[in-house]
């Protein structure tokens, strides 16, 4: 049976609203009567006509008495709409004439609508707009205190220390967090730390590019690479596509073409990567300064980093000229296309020196889940390219969906939260019922994949979903819950960097969360060495691209609730805010570090999910894996 929804106004019409409103008996005899033959038989003498009203007088009697010791739905919602009056009065008079009052009118919503919660209602009706620009400037302001923590102790450094004051180098020394920051500041107005991003970028980046050491390919394409093209987009370097973002860019001395030039010769140094290696699958690691590559220690590539690195190759391509960068990218995925896999899924390990996966550990954690986030998301951003020659990645797509939910989806015991677990040798082992916080982009990206980036609500009235995209979506949302709860079952209302679910007939145990009163403490496991939170913006993710397709206002609470978390105990005073090493007690040990992706992709996309729809609209930009935006590719 197809899921696609009719229009309610052709739908069966003989469909019973039950979900609704309670179908008296009553109506039932009277619509039979009025719609048979004895309408005309007996209508015609007057006799006829007579007994016909005695017998619905009597029904209707009857009916009424019934009703006074039938505490049913259709009698509770009657008798409340009537002021001044007692559910049970005792007098037929009263009776009568609650009888012959018109019960209020309920909402005509498909029958397959009627369980959606409040996402068939006005959410504006709901929460003020004014409420959500009020917690918009909330995050605004975390963001400058982030902001102003990193510019005081670690300007110039890839990341902030904000208990130790410093800063430190962990992703190669080219000032990460001012490329991974900047379209954010764009984003959210913030003028003058634009001003002095891009003041930093072009008079030290190019400098560093070409004098710094080893870099990992993966982590300085999404960050880096991606920073600056989204910032050339942004700063208005693609004349004419601007428009279509919603931004308000006001940057009287931005500089596109600076941000151009320096994307291209970082790619011309990564690309050293690809033409090092034997293979499609390209080194790990890169040289800066004399544009050299080799392989990670123990000769590996990790599955999703290979894969991870399309969108911004490709758009550089588009707005170059230069088609060695998306060509050389890829020719990874043209390549994994040819590999075995296990309905649809991939080790987290690969060969850059045979081109063949390495193991047989399988999991959508860390090393393999940007690999599925990038199939459907390379597919969309080459828009009228989909149907053509890269109709192989949306069949790769779907394929490893339906492998998900075969092979990775459980559900808990006692409370049956529905999550993604793995495998970790291959089909030949058993299954794990560990779930990293990293899962928690699927349930965006499954969303993403159902609609394309349109709501829910055009995507039925076109009649464009199928039965698969609505089961998709429906684990979209069942996996945005669990991730929600990850954070509320903790002390602190932070997620741990990895959880383990209970299972029937499973043998994991270990401590819960903290929160006794939640209602899933008993079906989540926290180890020890899993407690950790790093900022991570996966599940803010999902909220953020489930609200903009649903237009269900709860996944706007939830991204709240996390943030007021944030705020609450990673906070540094001094300026910035940190990671924790416990979020199951209180007062959590700090950590003393600040991700970049914190101001690039976890604040960027609370500040979105309060913000107005037409900004960024997901069926026009297409976000990286690092939440950096890039317009979706219509030219073929």
């Amino acid at each position: 049976m197809s899921s696609r929804h009719l229009p309610y106004s052709v739908q069966d019409v003989d469909y019973d609203n039950a979900k609704f409103r309670h179908r008296s008996r009553f109506k039932v005899i009277t619509q039979a009567l009025i719609t048979s033959s004895i309408r005309y038989d007996c209508g015609r003498c007057s006799t006829g006509k007579f007994l016909i009203l005695l017998m619905i007088a009597g029904l209707a009697y009857l009916m009424v008495v019934h009703k006074i010791s039938d505490h049913s739905a259709s009698s509770d919602l009657l008798n409340d709409a009537v002021v001044g009056e007692d559910k049970l009065s005792t007098g037929h008079v009263h009776t009568i004439r609650r009888f012959w009052r018109k019960p209020p009118r309920l909402p005509q919503l498909p029958p397959d609508e009627v369980h959606n919660g409040t996402s068939d209602l006005d959410p504006n009706k709901l929460y003020p707009m004014s409420e959500w620009i009020s917690r918009q400037q909330k995050v605004k302001e975390a963001f400058l205190h982030a902001w102003s923590g990193y510019k005081s102790y670690a300007i110039g450094y890839d990341e902030l220390m904000p208990l130790s004051h410093k800063g430190i180098d962990g992703l190669g020394g080219l000032g990460a967090t001012i490329i991974d920051s900047l379209d954010t500041a764009m984003i959210i107005g913030a003028d003058e730390i634009v001003s002095e991003a891009e003041t930093w970028i072009e008079e030290h980046l190019m400098q560093r590019i070409n004098t710094k050491g080893q870099v990992n390919l993966f982590e300085t394409t999404i960050r880096v690479l991606g920073g600056l093209l989204s910032a050339y987009h942004l700063s208005r370097g693609e004349r004419g596509t601007l428009d279509d973002s919603g931004i308000s860019v006001h940057l009287k001395e931005a500089k596109p073409e600076v941000f151009l030039k320096i994307a291209r010769n970082l790619a011309d140094k990564l690309l050293s990567a690809f033409t090092s290696s034997p293979t499609s699958i390209p080194f790990s690691d890169v040289i800066l300064h004399d544009s050299t590559a080799h392989p990670a220690p123990d000769g590996l590539s990790s599955t999703s980093e290979v894969s991870t690195l399309q969108l911004e190759f490709n758009y550089l391509s588009r707005i170059s000229g230069d088609p060695r960068y998306g060509s050389e990218a890829m020719k990874v995925l043209e390549h994994l296309r040819t590999l075995p896999k296990l309905e649809g899924l991939v080790p987290i390990y690969i060969s850059p020196h045979s081109g063949r996966f390495n193991g047989g550990n399988i999991r959508l954690g860390s090393r393999g889940d940007s690999y599925y986030e990038y199939l459907i998301k390379v597919w969309i951003q080459q828009k009228n390219s989909r149907d053509s020659h890269l109709k192989y990645l949306y069949e790769m797509y779907t394929e490893a969906v339906k492998g998900v939910r075969h092979l990775l989806v459980r559900k808990s015991i006692p409370k049956g939260l529905v999550f993604i677990g793995e495998l970790p040798y291959g089909s030949n082992g058993g299954f794990s019922p560990k779930m990293d916080h990293l899962v928690c982009f699927l349930p965006g990206t499954l969303a993403l994949g159902a609609t394309k980036g349109i709501t829910k609500k055009k995507a039925i009235e076109g009649n464009l979903l199928t039965a698969e995209d609505m089961e998709n979506l429906k684990l979209a949302e069942d996996l945005a819950k669990t991730c929600f709860e990850m954070y509320s079952v903790t002390s602190t209302g932070l997620a741990p960097e990895i959880v383990y679910f209970h299972i029937e007939g499973g043998s994991e145990g270990g401590p819960d969360g903290g929160n006794k009163s939640s209602e899933y403490v008993n079906d989540i496991i926290i180890k020890p060495n899993d407690r950790h939170n790093l900022l991570r913006p996966e599940t803010v993710e999902s909220l953020f691209v489930l609200y903009r397709i649903t237009e269900d206002p709860k996944y706007r609470e939830w991204g709240w609730q996390i943030f007021e978390a944030f705020e609450k105990y990673t906070k540094v005073d001094s300026g910035g805010y940190t990671s924790l090493n416990d979020v199951t007690t209180i007062p959590p040990q700090k950590r003393d570090k600040m991700e970049t992706f914190f101001l690039g992709e976890t604040l960027k996309y609370l500040y979105l999910l309060f913000g107005d729809n037409n900004v960024l609209p997901l069926d026009k930009f297409v976000f990286n894996t690092e939440a950096h935006p890039f317009p979706v590719d219509l030219s073929g």
